[in-house]
């Protein structure tokens, strides 16, 4: 009896090592962010501290520019033009009056891969979504949905939040609507932005200022991360 109670007692033991193990083995691995499209145009529904703004982005990688469209809430029509030599163009058009800004940076448009290395936080439910959520140097929390990878709300550290309306994979605006009006090439003002030392930051500063998130950069220009 002894004899069979040990072996008994053995082969459990055997079963479970080996149960757990394959557990181990068979466990889902921590999700990464998609990376963005190429080419896509997006409708953002952005809210700082009760400001509303309704931002039309499009972005290009393959002909490196990004372009936010930004109507303020019973305001201005501001439009904010990133090209990838690191020129921004913040103008506006009429019925307004005709205004423009050039900001020279010291880096290009966001990468579509932009979120490697973004720190993993877990599953929420965001906008009646459940999505995967990271952040990334304490600057973004970033929300994309867990069945189609499409991104779903992103949250700033400045506690500005971007609701995603849509998200048109491939969409792209035709080249004349990229051109900056001829006012922008006279006696205009003209800045050179001096970018942080940080690489990371410097891959994410010409997207946020303007419209992509408002001048969200002016708050974070000198904030360090942990990674």
């Amino acid at each position: 009896m002894a004899s069979s109670a040990t072996k008994a007692n053995f082969g459990l033991s055997v079963f479970l090592f080996f149960t757990s193990t394959l557990a181990l083995t068979t466990a889902d691995p921590i999700p990464t962010p998609l990376p963005w499209p190429h080419q896509f145009h997006s409708v953002l529904f952005i809210n700082r501290s009760g400001s509303l703004q309704k931002t039309d982005l499009w972005y290009d990688w393959p002909n490196g520019r990004n372009f936010n469209i930004i109507q303020h809430q019973l305001g201005v029509l501001k439009y904010d033009l990133e090209w990838n030599n690191g020129t921004s163009f913040y103008y506006t058009l009429d019925p307004f009056n005709h205004t423009c800004k050039i900001i020279h940076f010291d880096v290009g448009i966001l990468r579509p891969n932009w979120l490697d290395g973004a720190n993993y936080l877990g599953q929420e439910y965001a906008d009646n979504f459940l999505c995967n959520v990271w952040e990334k140097v304490d600057f973004i929390w970033y929300y994309e949905d867990v069945i189609t990878g499409r991104p779903v709300k992103w949250i700033f550290s400045s506690g500005m939040t971007a609701h995603v309306m849509t998200f048109e994979v491939g969409a792209v605006l035709e080249d004349a609507q990229w051109q900056a009006p001829v006012y922008c090439f006279g006696e205009v003002e003209t800045q050179k932005k001096t970018s942080t030392s940080n690489p990371l930051l410097l891959d994410l500063e010409p997207a946020v200022l303007g419209g992509f998130p408002g001048m969200l950069m002016r708050e974070i220009a000198h904030h360090a991360y942990a990674k």
